[in-house]
């Protein structure tokens, strides 16, 4: 029965029907912000809402029975204790002060898509797999807004105190430069009070460390990540095909070799204390 349920829960027609619940439960969320909608269609809306609910409850309840006597080993994957905590939120009571929980778990359901998609997983893998990296090099661009920042309000904070005139201020102006939006309009400004080399050189090497090399690193160290990622899946499936139907792995058919052996020679053990206390026989086999 557990063996059944589980070749059940793994087909691709179980799998796409799961899909294809979550998309639903997308166009759901977006057509109850329209109030207009709602009001039309209102029961309906509300009917779909439980049928994606029971659908959800009942695929964990499968999943967790694919595990046998041990259901607990459901919880063992991080995506698993994603969607429970998704289904968990949808149970919570409409009204009171839950109802603002409750609209947003109905639109967080459409991220159940990454858990049913393994290249979604793939990119938050890699996502989650470089947070530790991309903390340095965070680290790195803070200092660098930091000095631009302390520079730019003794350079132009006198005349230009709207953009320069604080460090919040200052902040919010590097971020504009470094993600490059309309920053002509800010370097124009300073050129037009501070005259030489001070604005393109201010402008310039900031663009240049900012955006060019650091924005540059945290794309290098996601990349090394979704490599890191793509090896270890190629890895996980060369040992799925290390397994064959109707058998465990080859570490598991050696367990079995092993005990069938370990039964032989018990059973060989046995024939020849027999034959040693039959004497008769023990001479006629000489």
């Amino acid at each position: 029965m557990t063996s059944a349920i589980k070749q059940f829960v793994e087909t691709k027609a179980f799998h796409h029907f799961i899909v294809a619940v979550i998309l639903l439960a997308g166009v759901v969320a977006g057509l109850e912000t329209s109030p207009a909608i709602m009001e039309r269609h209102e029961a309906i809306l509300l009917g779909l809402d439980q049928f994606i609910l029971i659908v959800f409850i009942v695929e964990a309840l499968l999943k967790m029975a694919a595990h046998g006597r041990q259901p607990w080993r459901y919880f063992a994957g991080g995506w698993n204790v994603f969607d429970f905590l998704i289904i968990v939120l949808c149970l919570i009571p409409v009204g009171g002060p839950f109802a603002a929980v409750l609209r947003l778990s109905r639109a967080l359901r459409l991220l159940r898509l990454i858990s049913a998609l393994p290249k979604l997983q793939l990119l938050v893998g890699a996502l989650l797999k470089s947070l530790s990296s991309m903390g340095y090099v965070s680290l790195l661009l803070g200092l660098l807004f930091y000095i631009y920042a302390v520079a730019g309000i003794h350079l132009f904070g006198q005349h230009d105190p709207t953009h320069f005139g604080s460090l919040p201020a200052a902040f919010l102006s590097l971020f504009r430069l470094v993600t490059l939006d309309n920053w002509a309009d800010l370097f124009n400004t300073q050129v037009a009070h501070v005259p030489g080399l001070k604005v393109p050189l201010y402008f310039v090497t900031f663009i240049v460390f900012g955006t060019m090399i650091i924005l540059n690193l945290f794309i290098g160290i996601i990349m090394n990540s979704m490599s890191e990622m793509h090896a270890e899946n190629e890895e996980r499936e060369r040992e799925r095909q290390v397994q064959r139907p109707g058998h465990g792995t080859v570490a598991d058919d050696l367990a079995m070799l092993e005990q069938q052996i370990d039964a032989l020679k018990k059973q060989a053990a046995k024939i020849k204390s027999r034959l040693a206390h039959e004497p008769g026989r023990s001479e006629r086999t000489t």
